[in-house]
């Protein structure tokens, strides 16, 4: 492991991904593996519930990690892996809210009403990878990260500074770098002594895809035989 991504959801992280995995840092953990992975919605429920927590195992084979549920535990990896890069990805706080209201609190909104308990009921009996996917993100980031309450936007945005303020202030200034994907490779590479891509930086996974691509990757774990 070489670098830890210990930024939130919604800051980037699909876009950091395939930029780290561009830089040669591949493949890059992030929540969409999990999707392709559903196994490894398991592994992170042992985590959460505290059955164990076997980084190397989790982590095989993978070079970096950015989004949740790793950024969850980043203290715990950062202790793990002490000579791996902390990768502090932050985004302005009412944008990275807004973007949370429109997709990630959005469906967790909608997985609590009378209408989506029934629904997501009925595919977690289909599905017991989807069951263990809905258990695991509500308690590895709703509760863990946001302590149940994802209504309260004060609360949220608390929660936000109160993470982007603790990670900086537990790393010294060479292991940590807090930065912003608009900012482009120059800072990243720099931090990683990389050398900065001609490519262009990757954009990627907005809100509005985010909702659409969610619907057919829920479809595909639903539908996995």
């Amino acid at each position: 492991m070489q670098v830890i991504g210990a930024g939130f959801g919604r800051t980037g992280t699909a876009s950091l991904k395939a930029a780290l995995e561009h830089l040669g840092l591949r493949p890059c953990y992030h929540m969409l593996e999990i999707f392709d992975h559903p196994e490894m919605a398991g592994q992170w429920l042992d985590i959460a519930e505290g059955r164990s927590a076997d980084w190397d195992a989790v982590f095989d084979g993978y070079q970096a990690t950015v989004d949740w549920p790793g950024a969850s535990y980043w203290r715990e990896l950062a202790d793990h892996y002490p000579e791996a890069k902390i990768l502090l990805n932050v985004r302005d706080p009412q944008r990275w809210y807004r973007s949370m209201e429109a997709t990630i609190f959005k469906q967790a909104r909608k997985r609590e009403s009378l209408a989506g308990r029934a629904g997501y009921a009925v595919l977690c009996r289909m599905s017991g990878d989807f069951a263990a996917f809905t258990r695991m993100t509500r308690e590895v980031v709703v509760e863990r990260v946001f302590g149940g309450d994802i209504t309260d936007k004060a609360h949220v945005l608390k929660v936000f500074k109160d993470h982007t303020d603790a990670v900086r202030a537990s790393f010294p200034p060479d292991r940590v770098l807090v930065y912003d994907v608009t900012q482009g490779w120059e800072p990243l590479c720099a931090f990683l002594g990389l050398p900065v891509p001609a490519a262009p930086f990757p954009r990627l996974n907005d809100s509005e895809s985010f909702v659409r691509d969610a619907r057919r990757r829920i479809a595909r774990m639903v539908l996995r035989r």
